[in-house]
Order: C-alpha cells, then structure tokens, then sequence
C-alpha cells in the first residue's frame, strides 16, 4: 500500500488521476516479483461489488430501453468483434515465430473480449468529474450495463451451464423490496447505515453465485431496487470513501495480473494502436443516433479503453486450452496501458472538443433535438450550477429575497423535472458543456453572479475557468467542502468562496443570536 500511495501522489502531482499511479504501482510491485495475495484480491472483488452496488442506487432503468443505449451497444459489439478478430488473426500469423496462429475461432473470442469498455474505470472517471448524472454519463453507463448483460451471458455459454433453476427465485427481490426499504429507513445517518449498505451489496452478489450468475450483476440489480428511494443518495455518499479505497486493490491486480515479456509487450501495442479506431467508431453510432457532437465525443471518451472482461476470458480460455498462457499478459497490459490512455483523454476531453468544435460539430445529426440541445438562460440576476442539496438550500435561501431573479441550472434530467414541479424556476444545462456556453454567451451580460454549488472540487474550478475565459464581466462564488479547496477556486477568478463545513456552526451561531432577546443575553452567567 506504501507503494501504490507514494504512485498513486507522483500522479497527482503530474496532474493525472490517482488510478494512474495505482496502475504503475501494480507494474512495479510485479516487476520486483510481489505476488497478488489473496487479501488483495478480496479488497479488489469488493472494490467492483461496492462500485456498482453504488451505480445501481443511482441508475434509472429506463434509460436501457433508449436506442442511443442499446442500439450504439449492439452493433458496437458486433462490429468490432468482427474488426478486432480479423486483426488479431493476421497479427498472429505475423508474429508467427513468438506465438502460435490463431484459427477462425480462437481470433473471434479475443475479438469479442476486446470489444468491451471498463465499467470500473468509467464509473471511477466519472465519479472523479461529478459527471455520473450528465447525459454522457448515463449514456455511457447504459451501454456499459448492455455490455456486461452480454459477458453475463457469454460466462454462462462457456462454462457449459446456464443460471440454476433457482435464479428464478431471485424475482422476489421485487416484491420484497419494500420490506429492504423499511429497514433502509430505520437504519440512521451512522455506521448502521454503512452496514447495511456493504450487507445488500456483498450479500446480493453472493446470492447471485449461489444460482450460477455472475455476482457483480447480482450487485448491480440490488442497487437499482433502491434507486430513486430518499436515502439512496446518502447510502451511495456514505458506501463513497470505502468504495475508492477498495478499488485501489483492483487497479493495482490489474497491474499484477501477469509480468509480461518483450513479445508479449509488441503484440499488446500492436492491438493498442486500433483503440482510437475503437473509439472513432463510437464517436460516429452516438452521432447516427441523433446525439449532438459534444455527449458523443465525451460519451466516447468514457469508453475508450478496454475491458477487465478481457481478464476473465483469458483466464477461461487459458484454463480450456483455447489460448496460449501468453495471451494473459497481453491482455492485462493491454488493460493498464487503455486506462493510463484514457484517463486523461476523459478528464480533459471538454479542452480537446472545444479545440476542435468545429469539425466534430459536423456530425450533428439533430441540432434540434430537445433531449440534447443546449439550454438559453432567460433573464435572471443569479443563476446557480448545481442543484442538489446544498444548490436547493441557496436558491431558497435567495429567491426568498429576490423572488424570480434566481435561476437553477442542473445536468439531470430527472432532477429539473423534480425541483420545476416544486415550483422552482431550474433548467436543463451541462455546465462543462462547451456547447452550452457557445448557445448562451451572449445572455451572459445579464447575470450578475454565479453560484457553482457542484459537488465536484474539480468540476467548479473548470466552469469558473471557462467563465474567466468567456471574459464574464459578473461575479462567481462558490462552495467548498474542505479549507484546501478555497485557493484554487480564487486562483481561477472566484470571488466569494463559502467554506460549508467551518461555515456551518457560524451560520447556526449567527441565527441563534437572532433568537435571543437582546445581544447582552448571549454571555450567559455560569453557576458553580
């Protein structure tokens, strides 16, 4: 752990998400020979089960039943299994003399364990830019949820036996979802709730394993039975820290998986050179399905990168005698070296877009699309980015006193549509999205503050940049969760930052003196 640490802070300090370095630690501790224990392993499986318990709390199932879901999805697959496989085949024969050729057989199933995107990393990468609620985001959930339904299957059809009889059984879930909620109620705000939380996640994968289907799904379905419940929310903040410390055991066994050798390391960036391929062609079905140029490029970008699947197929094809033991390697750098590609690609990909704006904004195939087009800002003085818990709190707390001049902003969907039946006055718009500045710059003149109350450090420090950049003439403020936030946010040109945490009981005290009946009785006497 001291090496991924010491890793994982080189990354940040270069500027690169941590799971870079946790990457890089993994290659190094392979490097020296250290072995995965089988604690490491435990820390990495539960890492995934937490995650996508956590990505089911927060994911609508509707959003599967979306063409832009599962059509991108399906012929995705298809595709680039068919690209992938034929690829492989002639570069076996080319390498010949380091590996064995590949027959017809052989070269689809490593084209079809390649076609798929880390559902891991892609939750991480939006987790780390407030993005799990965006368009892209959900979009790019959606098909990594398509993809792991056809791996599901795929474990089934290879180890010769379909789910157990008993996995029928597991609809009972539904009706007795309600009785889980009840106790999700009683549970508190403290480590009960905690508990319980690890509880459905661990207990819901292993119920699955015991019907012979996979547990991380088992994770994930359990999850969506409390997704959209009031504690929801509260549950997936508190599961938060143990999630990402968890996964620090998974990035770090990918790193471990197998030492791979120079021939092992020429294939593996042979087949790398197609990623961009990979993700051009979902660049170009986002497009087709009438998404705008902006959520197909970071969609995209999400899902650049392949799949710790490709792990799992190498591991049953290696044990069945289908693969060479060498194909391992290959795919566990192949895995690494996709993540340490992408993670920045992701993170900076509104900074790449916006250079490039004008030629990915050719393939626009519905401008008009009222799902996707950026929001106009009507009239108003304030306008708040950012519109949950503590967003709400300071829109109340304005329009109290300034009535219709505020104005909420907010990238989910579901979200608007909650806060404009409860009467307030809050939009649709992606604050990130270049797009959105493009379409409402020109209203800009008439906002005289801005408010960024994102739950991401990071997110609020990038949109006050843009703004800066736009050259807004009105003011910025901000929320921070922690006192090293403060600087960064000034140094990006925001005015008025409010500490929530060391603020809070000034607030408290400030109204409570409000209570007393002259200032003179706050000093009360102590009796002895």
């Amino acid at each position: 752990m001291i090496i991924a640490f010491i890793c994982g802070l080189v990354a940040t300090w270069v500027k690169q998400p941590p799971l870079v370095g946790f990457l890089a630690a993994g290659f190094l501790l392979n490097a020296f020979g250290v072995g995965i224990s089988e604690f490491l392993r435990i820390t990495a499986d539960l890492g995934i089960t937490l995650l996508l318990f956590t990505l089911g709390l927060k994911l609508q199932v509707r959003s599967l039943f979306n063409p832009q879901v599962w059509g991108v999805a399906s012929i995705h697959l298809i595709l680039v299994t068919l690209g992938l496989s034929g690829f492989v085949a002639l570069l076996s024969w080319g390498f010949s003399s380091y590996i064995d050729p590949l027959d017809l057989k052989t070269a689809l199933l490593i084209g079809f364990a390649l076609t798929f995107s880390s559902t891991v990393f892609a939750v991480k990468i939006l987790d780390e830019m407030g993005a799990n609620t965006t368009l892209h985001g959900k979009i790019s959930i959606g098909v990594l949820i398509i993809q792991d339904i056809a791996a599901v299957a795929f474990v089934a059809a290879s180890a010769g036996k379909l789910p157990s009889p008993w996995a029928l059984a597991l609809l009972l879930i539904i009706p007795l979802r309600h009785f889980f909620q009840f106790l999700l109620e009683r549970c508190g705000h403290g480590e009960l709730l905690i508990l319980f939380g690890i509880t459905l996640a661990v207990g819901g994968a292993d119920l699955f394993e015991l019907v012979d289907m996979k547990g991380d799904l088992g994770a994930l379905l359990v999850g969506m039975v409390f997704s959209g419940h009031p504690k929801s929310e509260e549950l997936a903040k508190g599961l938060l820290e143990f999630k990402n410390l968890f996964l620090v055991g998974f990035f770090l066994t990918v790193g471990m998986t197998a030492l791979p050798g120079w021939k092992e390391l020429m294939i593996a960036l042979s087949i790398l050179v197609l990623l961009p391929l990979k993700t051009l062609l979902y660049f170009v079905l986002f497009s087709l399905f009438r998404l705008r140029a902006r959520t197909s490029w970071q969609s995209s970008l999400n899902l650049a990168n392949f799949s710790e699947f490709g792990l799992i197929v190498g591991a049953i094809a290696v044990s069945n005698n289908w693969l060479p033991a060498a194909w391992l390697a290959i795919f566990a750098i192949l895995l690494a070296l996709s993540f340490m590609i992408s993670a920045p690609m992701a993170s900076h990909g509104d900074e790449i877009y916006t250079r490039f704006a004008k030629v990915l904004r050719r393939f626009d195939r519905d401008p008009d699309n009222p799902v996707t087009q950026p929001i106009t800002i009507p009239e108003s003085k304030i306008a708040i980015f950012g519109m949950g818990r503590v967003g709400s709190s300071i829109f109340d707390g304005l329009s109290e006193e300034l009535g219709s001049k505020v104005l909420g902003i907010d990238s989910d969907e579901e979200k608007v549509h909650e806060h404009v039946k409860n009467g307030r006055t809050v939009l649709l718009g992606d604050g990130m999205n270049p797009d959105f500045w493009s379409a409402s710059s020109h209203l800009l003149s008439n906002i005289e503050w801005i408010v960024l109350a994102l739950p991401s450090h990071q997110t609020n420090c990038l949109i006050a940049q843009r703004l800066t950049e736009l050259s807004f003439t009105g003011k910025i403020a901000a929320t921070a969760r922690y006192s090293d936030e403060v600087l960064p946010l000034q140094e990006v040109g925001v005015e008025f930052v409010f500490d929530i945490h060391s603020e809070a009981g000034r607030g408290f005290a400030s109204d409570f003196l409000k209570r007393l009946p002259s200032a003179s009785s706050a000093i009360l006497p102590i009796k002895n």
